[in-house]
């Protein structure tokens, strides 16, 4: 299997834990190509964060990987991760991926996430339209290894199912 390039989107506040069992666990799969703390400066402006998540880490990202948490849902950064990822660019779009984390309230209904009001919308837009896909964690390497080979399938082979239609968050909606 080829070690795609991996962006992990996150809840930076509360699933940071989740996000190194993550890559601990299973980073010989793929090549890390996500933020890490203090890369960004967010005194910054809106427009400077977006541009340098999408042209610094996101452009050359074959995957982006969703750790979804009850709060993940709310987050702008986590909006426009996904929108950047989205977006055609040198390279093609990234193939979208979410995990359920254990503390979400979805874990454990077999990739139903309903209620679809506690996820990122965007991701969600993409479940709907069979683009993306939603799967409980797992410490399973062969299933996160398949999963990710899966996204980046997709990416090639159903990019017209891609809804990136939405406006972008402007703020984070509720804490």
């Amino acid at each position: 299997m080829t070690r795609h390039k991996v962006f992990i989107s996150y809840y930076h506040e509360d699933d940071e834990e989740y996000r190194n069992k993550f890559e601990n666990l299973f980073g010989h799969l793929f090549i890390n190509k996500s933020v890490n703390e203090g890369d960004i400066n967010t005194e910054r402006s809106t427009e400077y964060i977006k541009r340098i998540i999408q042209k610094g880490y996101i452009s050359d990202t074959s995957v982006l990987v969703v750790l979804v948490s009850p709060k993940t849902y709310c987050r702008k950064h986590v909006d426009w991760e996904i929108s950047a990822a989205l977006m055609k660019k040198v390279g093609g779009y990234s193939g979208l991926l979410g995990i359920c984390l254990p503390n979400h309230p979805a874990y454990g209904k077999d990739g139903d996430y309903n209620p679809p009001n506690i996820v990122p919308p965007r991701l969600v837009d993409n479940l709907e339209s069979g683009y993306a896909k939603f799967h409980d964690w797992t410490e399973n390497t062969n299933k996160i290894k398949r999963w990710i080979e899966d996204a980046f399938n997709a990416k090639t082979n159903s990019s017209h199912l891609i809804n990136n239609n939405r406006p972008q968050f402007k703020n984070n909606r509720g804490k």
